[in-house]
Protein backbone atom coordinates (compact mmCIF):
# COMPACT_ATOMS: atom_id res chain seq x y z
CA UNK A 1 0.00 0.00 0.00
CA UNK A 2 1.82 2.80 -1.01
CA UNK A 3 -0.71 5.63 -0.31
CA UNK A 4 0.54 8.00 2.92
CA UNK A 5 -1.89 10.23 3.42
CA UNK A 6 -5.34 8.60 4.62
CA UNK A 7 -8.00 7.66 7.35
CA UNK A 8 -9.12 3.98 7.52
CA UNK A 9 -12.21 4.31 9.45
CA UNK A 10 -13.79 1.14 11.04
CA UNK A 11 -17.08 1.71 12.55
CA UNK A 12 -19.45 -1.24 13.87
CA UNK A 13 -21.61 -2.22 17.19
CA UNK A 14 -19.71 -2.65 20.24
CA UNK A 15 -17.98 -5.56 20.43
CA UNK A 16 -17.64 -5.90 16.66
CA UNK A 17 -14.33 -6.01 16.58
CA UNK A 18 -13.12 -3.09 15.52
CA UNK A 19 -10.17 -2.34 17.63
CA UNK A 20 -8.80 -5.99 17.54
CA UNK A 21 -9.14 -5.69 13.73
CA UNK A 22 -7.11 -1.96 13.55
CA UNK A 23 -4.31 -3.84 16.27
CA UNK A 24 -3.75 -6.79 13.13
CA UNK A 25 -3.95 -3.67 10.79
CA UNK A 26 -1.01 -1.75 12.12
CA UNK A 27 0.77 -5.25 12.83
CA UNK A 28 0.58 -5.91 9.05
CA UNK A 29 0.76 -2.55 7.82
CA UNK A 30 4.20 -1.94 9.97
CA UNK A 31 7.22 -1.89 7.67
CA UNK A 32 5.38 -0.49 5.14
CA UNK A 33 6.89 3.56 3.82
CA UNK A 34 3.86 4.99 5.75
CA UNK A 35 3.67 6.02 9.12
CA UNK A 36 0.68 4.48 10.65
CA UNK A 37 -1.50 5.79 14.12
CA UNK A 38 -4.07 4.39 15.47
CA UNK A 39 -7.29 6.38 17.55
CA UNK A 40 -9.44 4.18 19.41
CA UNK A 41 -12.87 5.87 20.74
CA UNK A 42 -12.48 3.88 24.09
CA UNK A 43 -9.11 5.92 24.98
CA UNK A 44 -10.25 8.73 23.37
CA UNK A 45 -13.04 9.01 25.65
CA UNK A 46 -11.19 8.87 28.74
CA UNK A 47 -9.07 11.89 28.11
CA UNK A 48 -9.62 14.58 25.13
CA UNK A 49 -13.30 13.52 24.79
CA UNK A 50 -14.07 12.38 28.93
CA UNK A 51 -16.17 15.36 28.97
CA UNK A 52 -18.94 13.41 26.27
CA UNK A 53 -21.33 11.69 26.95
CA UNK A 54 -23.38 9.27 24.82
CA UNK A 55 -26.21 11.86 23.85
CA UNK A 56 -26.43 11.93 19.79
CA UNK A 57 -25.11 15.57 20.40
CA UNK A 58 -22.30 14.38 22.11
CA UNK A 59 -22.16 11.39 19.72
CA UNK A 60 -21.69 14.10 16.67
CA UNK A 61 -18.86 16.21 19.00
CA UNK A 62 -17.22 12.93 19.58
CA UNK A 63 -16.90 11.99 15.78
CA UNK A 64 -16.01 16.06 14.71
CA UNK A 65 -12.99 16.21 17.49
CA UNK A 66 -12.11 12.49 16.08
CA UNK A 67 -11.92 12.71 12.62
CA UNK A 68 -10.77 16.83 12.93
CA UNK A 69 -7.67 15.10 14.91
CA UNK A 70 -7.26 12.02 12.39
CA UNK A 71 -6.87 14.43 9.49
CA UNK A 72 -4.28 16.78 11.32
CA UNK A 73 -2.16 13.69 11.97
CA UNK A 74 -3.06 11.99 8.76
CA UNK A 75 -1.55 15.51 6.94
CA UNK A 76 0.49 16.56 9.51
CA UNK A 77 2.66 13.12 9.40
CA UNK A 78 1.85 12.21 5.91
CA UNK A 79 0.46 9.05 8.32
CA UNK A 80 -2.18 6.12 7.72
CA UNK A 81 -4.77 6.76 10.34
CA UNK A 82 -6.52 4.25 11.58
CA UNK A 83 -10.11 5.27 13.88
CA UNK A 84 -11.96 2.54 15.45
CA UNK A 85 -15.36 3.97 16.34
CA UNK A 86 -19.10 3.04 16.97
CA UNK A 87 -20.59 5.64 14.54
CA UNK A 88 -23.74 4.12 14.40
CA UNK A 89 -25.37 6.20 12.37
CA UNK A 90 -24.99 7.38 9.07
CA UNK A 91 -24.89 11.12 9.57
CA UNK A 92 -22.25 10.55 11.88
CA UNK A 93 -20.51 8.54 9.39
CA UNK A 94 -21.25 11.46 6.44
CA UNK A 95 -19.65 13.80 9.26
CA UNK A 96 -16.32 11.90 9.89
CA UNK A 97 -16.50 11.78 5.98
CA UNK A 98 -16.62 15.51 5.45
CA UNK A 99 -14.08 16.54 8.08
CA UNK A 100 -11.71 14.26 6.17
CA UNK A 101 -12.77 15.73 2.73
CA UNK A 102 -12.63 19.32 4.00
CA UNK A 103 -8.81 18.87 4.84
CA UNK A 104 -7.92 16.94 1.85
CA UNK A 105 -7.72 13.50 3.10
CA UNK A 106 -8.62 10.45 1.82
CA UNK A 107 -11.41 8.23 3.73
CA UNK A 108 -12.26 4.91 3.18
CA UNK A 109 -15.25 3.81 5.84
CA UNK A 110 -15.06 0.06 6.85
CA UNK A 111 -17.96 -1.13 8.11
CA UNK A 112 -16.86 -4.25 10.55
CA UNK A 113 -19.78 -6.41 9.99
CA UNK A 114 -20.78 -8.83 12.86
CA UNK A 115 -24.06 -9.64 13.79
CA UNK A 116 -25.67 -8.19 17.19
CA UNK A 117 -26.15 -11.69 19.11
CA UNK A 118 -22.60 -12.22 18.00
CA UNK A 119 -21.29 -9.22 19.58
CA UNK A 120 -23.65 -10.25 22.58
CA UNK A 121 -21.53 -13.05 22.80
CA UNK A 122 -18.56 -11.61 22.68
CA UNK A 123 -18.76 -9.01 25.33
CA UNK A 124 -16.55 -10.06 28.21
CA UNK A 125 -17.43 -6.50 29.93
CA UNK A 126 -21.65 -7.49 29.89
CA UNK A 127 -22.39 -4.06 28.85
CA UNK A 128 -25.25 -5.76 26.62
CA UNK A 129 -26.53 -7.50 29.57
CA UNK A 130 -26.76 -4.41 31.82
CA UNK A 131 -28.21 -2.36 28.65
CA UNK A 132 -30.68 -4.90 28.24
CA UNK A 133 -31.59 -4.59 32.10
CA UNK A 134 -32.02 -0.91 31.45
CA UNK A 135 -28.82 -0.08 33.55
CA UNK A 136 -27.13 1.01 30.69
CA UNK A 137 -28.52 3.93 28.83
CA UNK A 138 -28.38 5.33 25.15
CA UNK A 139 -25.99 1.95 24.51
CA UNK A 140 -25.81 1.16 20.72
CA UNK A 141 -27.77 -1.77 19.53
CA UNK A 142 -29.80 -2.01 22.26
CA UNK A 143 -31.33 1.40 23.72
CA UNK A 144 -29.88 3.34 20.75
CA UNK A 145 -29.97 2.75 17.33
CA UNK A 146 -27.56 1.19 14.96
CA UNK A 147 -28.05 1.98 11.19
CA UNK A 148 -26.06 -0.73 9.27
CA UNK A 149 -24.77 0.81 5.93
CA UNK A 150 -26.57 0.51 2.79
CA UNK A 151 -24.01 2.46 0.57
CA UNK A 152 -20.47 0.88 -1.41
CA UNK A 153 -18.38 1.35 2.02
CA UNK A 154 -16.16 -1.89 2.41
CA UNK A 155 -17.71 -4.19 4.76
CA UNK A 156 -15.68 -6.62 6.43
CA UNK A 157 -17.59 -9.87 7.99
CA UNK A 158 -15.90 -11.60 11.18
CA UNK A 159 -18.02 -14.27 11.56
CA UNK A 160 -15.67 -16.45 9.65
CA UNK A 161 -12.84 -15.16 9.96
CA UNK A 162 -9.72 -14.37 12.31
CA UNK A 163 -8.95 -10.69 13.29
CA UNK A 164 -5.57 -11.10 11.13
CA UNK A 165 -7.76 -12.68 8.76
CA UNK A 166 -10.08 -9.63 8.33
CA UNK A 167 -7.05 -7.42 8.52
CA UNK A 168 -5.21 -9.36 5.68
CA UNK A 169 -9.20 -9.11 3.76
CA UNK A 170 -9.24 -5.33 4.29
CA UNK A 171 -5.53 -5.09 3.13
CA UNK A 172 -6.45 -6.56 0.07
CA UNK A 173 -9.37 -4.71 -1.01
CA UNK A 174 -8.50 -1.43 -0.68
CA UNK A 175 -4.97 -2.68 -2.76
CA UNK A 176 -7.32 -4.34 -5.16
CA UNK A 177 -9.35 -0.74 -5.55
CA UNK A 178 -6.05 1.33 -5.53
CA UNK A 179 -7.13 3.19 -2.65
Amino acid sequence: MTQKCRIIWLYGRPCSGKTTIAEELIEQLSGTDSPIFFIDADFLRTGLNRDLGFSMEDRCENIRRASEMASFIALKGNTTVICAFITPIKTLRDLAASVAERNGVPFFPVFIDTPLDECVHRDVKGHYKSASKGLMVQFTGISSPFEEPSGDEIRISTLNLTPAECARTLISTLKSANR
